[in-house]
């Protein structure tokens, strides 16, 4: 799988470890090993104006995802085929702010954040109750299982 991880945002950040999330949630999502993903981090400048111009929203924002061929979630049987997933714009500005908040540290805030986004270029969505339950169950059970894998490592 083809993940690369672009740090525009002026704070450093561990790409290495989030190069091994996003690549164990696609192999578990079972997203065909030659698809594409683009992870990008920005300051707060950058992402408030893809937060206007693409959510029509003022201000920064944490992540943004930008699906490009639909791509889904595939099967042990079917994995979904190759193509481009999209790209996955992180403020770590944003996500420092709501780490603090949240009692824990940047790496913890910038895995939930990637994983989040990388949800959303896979189709899922949080619109509705039934949605969010689904998405962020699946959320919590992924960055469950990456984390135990780190910890044998």
């Amino acid at each position: 799988m083809s993940v690369e991880i672009n740090n525009e945002s002026g704070i450093a950040v561990e790409e290495d470890r989030l190069q091994r999330l996003a690549a164990f949630v696609l192999e578990s999502m079972h997203v065909h090993p030659d698809a594409e993903l683009g992870v990008v981090m920005v300051d707060e400048a950058a992402i408030e104006q893809l937060h206007v111009q693409w959510m029509d929203e003022p201000g920064p924002t944490d992540v943004l995802s930008f699906p490009m061929d639909e791509l889904r979630p595939g099967t042990p049987e079917a994995p979904a085929p190759a193509g481009i997933l999209g790209d996955i714009v992180i403020c770590p500005q944003v996500a420092l702010v709501q780490a603090e908040a949240a009692g824990h540290d940047l790496l913890q805030e910038m895995s939930v954040l990637l994983t989040h986004g990388m949800l959303h270029v896979l189709g899922f969505d949080h619109a509705t109750p039934d949605e969010e339950a689904e998405m962020f169950g699946l959320q919590r059970d992924l960055l469950l299982s990456f984390a135990m894998r780190e910890r044998s490592r």
